[in-house]
C-alpha cells in the first residue's frame, strides 16, 4: 500500500508539472514564440493564456512595446569635405516577430547593430551630399526626412519597422567651429549691411517725393494767394473808382483822405502845421 501511494504521488507530480510546463503566460507588452526543437512553430501576439506541448516545446519572449536606441556619435562628411559630429536615436519596434527570431536569432543587440550600420550609411550618405550650410538649415526636420527616405525598407527584412529618426546633436569639431562661425557672423552682417542700404534707399526715395509733394503744394498755395491779392486789390479800385465817378461821394472820399493825409503829416510834438490857402488840407478845414 505504501508503494502504491508513492506511486500515485509521483504520477501527481509530474501530471502537474506537464500541465505547468503546458500553459504559456502572454504579457500586453511582449509576443511569445514557442519553440519545438529549436524551431519556431507558434506566434502568441495577444495577452491571456495559452498552451504548449510540456517537455517538449519551450517559448522565447520579445518585446512588443516601441524601443529606444541611442546610437554612438560619429563623424560624417559633407558635400565639400568638411567634417560635422552627428549624435542621433531612433525609435522601432518588432513589427514581425518570426522573421525577427529567424534572422536576428532572438537578439535585441544584434537587432541594434542592425539599425546602427542602416542608420550611420543612410545618414552619411544624406550629409554627404549636401553642404554644410545646408545640412545645418536642414535641423528643422528636413534632415531627418531625407534620413528616413534613405533607409527606406532595409530593415523590414529584419522583421523592424524603424518609427522614428532624430539628431539630438549635429555640432562641429572644436577646430571647425571658430571659422564657422565667423563665416556666418559675416554673412549675417552682409545681410544686415543690405536690408540697411534697401532701406536708406526707400527712405530716400520717400523723403524726395514727400519734399516734391510739399513744394508743389506751397507753390499751389502762394499762387492762390497772389490770385486772392490780386482779386481783392481789383475790388478795391474797382470800389474806389466807383466812390469817385459819384459826384456826391467824391467829396467825402477828399475830405476823408485829408484827414488821413493831416494825420500822417503830424508826427512828434510839434501840432502846428502852417498851410497855404489853397491846399487840399485846408480846404477840407474851410468848406471852400
Amino acid at each position: 500500500m505504501k508503494k502504491k501511494g508513492l506511486a500515485i504521488a509521483g504520477a501527481a507530480i509530474v501530471v502537474l508539472a506537464a500541465l505547468l510546463s503546458s500553459v504559456v503566460i502572454t504579457q500586453k507588452n511582449e509576443y511569445k514564440l514557442v519553440r519545438q526543437f529549436g524551431k519556431v512553430v507558434r506566434v502568441v501576439d495577444r495577452e491571456g493564456l495559452s498552451f504548449k506541448t510540456p517537455f517538449v516545446q519551450d517559448t522565447v519572449s520579445l518585446p512588443k512595446e516601441i524601443l529606444l536606441y541611442d546610437l554612438t556619435p560619429s563623424d560624417v562628411i559633407t558635400k565639400e569635405k568638411k567634417t560635422m559630429i552627428g549624435d542621433s536615436y531612433v525609435l522601432w519596434r518588432i513589427s514581425d516577430p518570426l522573421k525577427f527570431a529567424q534572422s536576428l536569432n532572438f537578439s535585441i543587440s544584434n537587432a541594434e547593430n542592425r539599425i546602427n550600420t542602416a542608420v550611420y550609411n543612410a545618414t552619411k550618405n544624406t550629409i554627404g551630399s549636401l553642404t554644410q550650410d545646408e545640412v545645418i538649415s536642414g535641423r528643422d526636420g528636413r534632415l531627418a526626412e531625407a534620413v528616413l527616405a534613405g533607409i527606406g525598407g532595409n530593415l523590414e527584412q529584419y522583421g523592424i519597422e524603424l518609427l522614428l529618426f532624430d539628431m539630438k546633436q549635429l555640432d562641429l569639431p572644436d577646430d571647425n567651429k571658430a571659422s564657422v562661425y565667423e563665416r556666418m557672423i559675416s554673412e549675417r552682417n552682409n545681410i544686415a549691411a543690405t536690408y540697411k542700404a534697401e532701406g536708406d534707399s526707400e527712405a530716400k526715395v520717400i523723403r524726395n517725393t514727400t519734399d516734391k509733394e510739399v513744394t508743389i503744394r506751397l507753390s499751389d498755395a502762394k499762387r492762390q494767394a497772389e490770385i486772392l491779392i490780386a482779386e481783392g486789390e481789383a475790388e478795391y479800385m474797382k470800389i474806389l473808382a466807383d466812390a469817385y465817378s459819384d459826384g456826391d461821394k467824391t467829396d467825402f472820399y477828399s475830405y476823408v483822405r485829408s484827414l488821413d493825409a493831416l494825420k500822417a503829416s503830424m508826427k512828434g510834438d510839434n501840432k502846428t502845421i502852417v498851410l497855404p490857402a489853397d491846399s487840399p488840407i485846408a480846404q477840407a478845414f474851410t468848406g471852400e
